[in-house]
């Protein structure tokens, strides 16, 4: 082999050597790079498998309880807030300064009419008294020797006189100091049941000091107020229901209108109304709070929902109708495209009719078609109404629901629109839980 070849073999095996490791090189980073490539891919077909599951995951229905509206007799009413008095109630006084010598009365105790509640320590008058009368007969004794002496034409017509002043004068001094000695005794201007009594045996009393409350508790009478707009719809003699609970839902007592404030207030803007109410069981006390309810002409076919059904919001007033879930088959049919057709006109023929062939039947209907023994879907609607008066736990509704739809009573701040619901009207939540227990 010549020198020349020799020379050239050893750069032919490096050449081949380093082509190797390029191509070596090459396949490591494609290997890497599908490696790579798959690990994202993954990734990305993981998340938009998950992202799809959950969009298109069916959340598990809410039990939800429900309401049919119907139209009702509807009572209206102008209500407001009122204090409680007796008819005939008075704080006892003493028109004169004494010791304290008896109390005839213990509290809460019934006293008829005229009857003595308490003694004042009258010694010092009943002594005048006496000595006052005794003057007086002596006076009565010397009128009728003058009046004597006159028939006989002895005595003068002055003497006469003087006789008759001083008689009159001592008969109006023993008057007086009757009145004074009945002073010291303190009645009941009326029958009905005392108070606390505010004294002690031995205590003096100044003119005018307190002794006890009394109030005539059979009949009672509510004074309240209302705005100068609603002064149209009351009359005297209009029924009155009175409340002392939390809510206007029990309104045990009942009676009348007795009389209307002629004058508006001009500072208020509001009109006093008076009215009598019977409290025969007594449970009225006198300045106690009530809540008043005056009754308007009932009306009829009105739409009316429990308030616990109405929703607020920023965007107004709403309330959640359950309906029947629409098959999928009537979401997909304004997306589906009709077949064209050939115009028969143009062809110049028609098919065939075959009376004999019936035509298929539709997906779509057969879907629709609930299996035997289950109940079909129920899904929400939010549906806004405009609300109107409301009353013992009802809401007048003016607009946005009809006669027979279903309305949720509870539940709503975990309910939106589209949401599937079960209905369970085994609990009322307008009706309180010791009331549905004792039912049940």
């Amino acid at each position: 082999m010549c020198p020349a070849v020799r020379r050239l073999l050893p750069d032919a095996g490096r050449g081949g050597l380093f082509v190797k490791r390029f191509f070596i090189i090459v396949g490591i980073l494609l290997l890497l790079i599908v490696v790579c490539g798959g690990i994202v891919a993954f990734n990305l077909f993981r998340d938009s498998a998950i992202k799809q599951y959950f969009a298109t995951m069916k959340p598990p229905a809410a039990t939800v309880s429900t309401v049919i509206v119907k139209p009702s007799e509807w009572t209206p009413g102008v209500e407001a807030i009122g204090t409680v008095n007796a008819v005939r109630g008075v704080d006892l006084t003493v028109e004169t300064a004494g010791i304290v010598k008896s109390i005839m009365f213990h509290a809460n105790q019934k006293v008829a009419d005229n009857a003595v509640l308490l003694q004042l320590d009258d010694a010092v008058e009943r002594a005048d008294l006496a000595a006052a009368k005794a003057q007086n007969v002596s006076d009565q004794t010397a009128l009728e020797r003058a009046v004597e002496l006159q028939r006989r034409g002895v005595g003068t017509d002055a003497t006469l006189d003087t006789a008759r002043a001083t008689a009159s004068a001592s008969a109006s001094q023993v008057n007086k100091l009757q009145a004074v000695l009945d002073q010291k005794q303190l009645t009941a201007p009326f029958a009905g049941t005392v108070g606390i009594p505010k004294i002690d045996l031995g205590q003096y009393l100044a003119t005018g000091s307190s002794v006890v409350t009394l109030q005539d508790l059979d009949t009672m009478r509510v004074d309240f107020s209302v705005p100068e707009q609603q002064l149209p719809l009351l009359k005297i003699g209009q029924t009155v229901r009175l409340g002392i609970g939390g809510g206007n839902s029990d309104m045990p007592f009942a009676g009348a209108i007795r009389g209307i404030d002629p004058k508006i207030d001009p500072t208020s803007r509001l009109v006093s109304i008076r009215a009598e109410v019977a409290n025969p069981d007594g449970k009225l006390t006198p300045g106690q709070f009530v809540q008043v309810r005056v009754e308007l002409p009932e009306e009829p076919n009105v739409l009316t929902l429990p308030q616990t059904a109405l929703t607020s919001s920023l965007y107004g007033d709403f309330v959640f109708v359950v309906r029947p879930a629409k098959p999928a088959g009537d979401a997909a049919a304004p997306a589906a495209k009709p077949e064209e057709k050939p115009d028969a006109t143009k062809t110049g023929s028609t098919p065939a009719a075959k009376p004999d062939e019936k035509p298929d039947e539709k997906p779509a209907d057969a879907a629709a078609k609930p299996v035997e023994g289950e109940k079909p879907e129920l899904v929400l609607a939010q549906v806004f109404v405009k609300p109107g008066r409301r009353n013992a736990g009802m809401v007048e509704i003016l607009e946005g629901i009809t006669a027979g739809d279903e309305v949720v009573t509870a539940g709503q701040n975990r309910l939106f629109n589209g949401m599937s619901v079960a209905v369970d009207n085994t609990i009322d939540p307008t009706k309180p839980a010791n009331k549905q227990a004792a039912q049940q």
